[in-house]
């Protein structure tokens, strides 16, 4: 296991390296440009020394190594300069948000903890539902249990969150008034008055994407589990005396969360996919929020990172996903 994770490990790097091409070419060859969101009261020596920090001058090639050198390198990446009215040589040393003007490290780890809670959580109350309906759909295939639960996560899945994001803020805030439609990303929870406020502010967002996920964790986890329920080592297991209660969960359940595990462990990184339009919902603050702000002032640097970000996640889950299954079935072997 050792090796096969070392393997990975470095076939990472050199697919790391490609996807941060495609996504800084992708970015940069896109219409528009930095430059005209400069205003244009801005003096033309000014607009040129501006121009010239942000690097837009540049050959493609160039900007691209030292975009990437400044991800991984805490050397300035352009010699932000007194246009800018600060000084960032002390104080940035990754790559420069051309809005903000902060390091873009900096400007998503602000945004980062509202995403984490609000997206997190939902998507943890989502497996730890999903998954005991799942199993337990199969284990009563037929059951009325088991057609509401198809029903409900038909519904829940097919409906995107964007419309259960606005039906709940009409239920459950104009009509009933029991949640607020808008998140206060300034709060800061302190004592138990301010915890009951994060908690209401998180229940509408948090319920809309943990309902849109559990629908698709429960049903892959109900066809799993049907699959494997009609092997022959499950056969075998019964037929040597055992339970239907131990042959499903001591049996059946571990072979059947290998599917489940691809589809948990790549559903990680949606965690900043699946924000933007919650956020735009709701109105958090968050990556998804910045994500969208910078693609509208052709903030270049703020896209590219986190796109890049994403594409590092979705490398290290499928990692942890080929580890999850040679734990869960001992017939995998990788070496």
């Amino acid at each position: 296991m050792l090796t096969y994770t070392l393997r990975r490990l470095l076939v990472a790097i050199p697919t790391l390296l490609l996807i941060s091409l495609v996504i800084f070419l992708l970015v940069d060859l896109a219409p528009g440009s930095p430059a005209s969101e400069i205003p244009l009261t801005v003096p033309a020596e000014v607009k040129a020394k501006m121009i010239e920090a942000m690097g837009i001058n540049e050959p493609v090639h160039i900007r691209y190594l030292l975009w990437l050198k400044q991800f991984f390198w805490t050397e300035p990446l352009y010699a932000i300069d007194a246009a800018f009215g600060t000084d960032f040589a002390d104080n940035a040393p990754r790559i420069i948000s051309y809005s903000s003007k902060v390091p873009v490290i900096d400007y998503i780890a602000e945004r980062l903890p509202q995403t984490l809670i609000v997206i997190g959580s939902a998507y943890v109350i989502a497996i730890l539902i999903a998954l005991p309906i799942g199993i337990y759909s199969a284990y009563r295939q037929y059951s009325w249990f088991d057609q509401i639960g198809t029903f409900v996560s038909m519904v829940g899945y097919s409906v995107p969150t964007f419309f259960t994001g606005l039906l709940a803020i009409i239920v459950f805030t104009s009509w009933l008034g029991w949640f607020p439609s808008i998140y206060n990303t300034s709060l800061r929870v302190v004592d138990w008055a301010s915890f009951k406020q994060q908690v209401t502010q998180m229940f509408l967002p948090v319920a809309v994407l943990a309902l849109f996920n559990a629908a698709e964790l429960s049903r892959y986890t109900r066809s799993s589990m049907l699959e494997n329920l009609s092997q022959d080592y499950a056969r075998t297991a019964r037929a040597k005396g055992m339970s239907e209660r131990t042959v499903v969960l001591k049996h059946v359940l571990r072979n059947s969360l290998i599917p489940v595990i691809t589809v948990i462990t790549l559903g990680m990184p949606a965690i900043f996919a699946g924000a933007i339009v919650t956020e735009q919902v709701f109105k958090i603050n968050g990556i998804g929020a910045a994500l969208i702000g910078a693609i509208h002032v052709n903030d270049l640097p703020v896209v590219q990172t986190i796109a890049f970000i994403t594409a590092i996640l979705i490398v290290l889950f499928n990692l942890v996903a080929d580890i999850l299954y040679g734990i869960l079935d001992p017939r995998i072997r990788y070496d």
